[in-house]
């Protein structure tokens, strides 16, 4: 399987688990608290499966960055959290950080 379609998976995971704290209740409602320990479970899974095959850097920076960004975003919709000019501006800068160290990576 492609590398980065497991490193795909493992963002979705973490990003699931991160979107169910709050409807954990701090961990006193069950079926959140499983699904988001499942995920969070996955998402650690997928990340040792592909730290054979990618540089940690890149896996870490992909995986914390495009979580962080993904995190936010879906806050805004299901959670109505808002945004100021400059939460806005760190996403963007996520983003393009996350993507130069993809582009500027070395192979293992």
């Amino acid at each position: 399987m492609n590398s980065y379609l497991i490193l795909f998976a493992a963002i979705i995971f973490e990003v699931l688990g991160t979107m169910l704290l709050p409807a954990s209740q701090s961990f006193t409602k069950a079926l959140p608290t499983t699904v988001l320990t499942i995920s969070y479970g996955l998402s650690f899974y997928f990340l040792a499966l592909v730290s054979q095959q990618l540089p940690l850097s890149i896996i870490y920076a992909s995986w914390a960055g495009l979580g962080v960004f993904s995190v936010a975003i879906l806050s805004y919709f299901f959670y109505k959290q808002t945004f100021n000019w400059q939460m806005i501006v760190g996403l963007f800068l996520i983003v393009v950080g996350v993507t130069i160290v993809n582009i500027y990576k070395t192979e293992i």
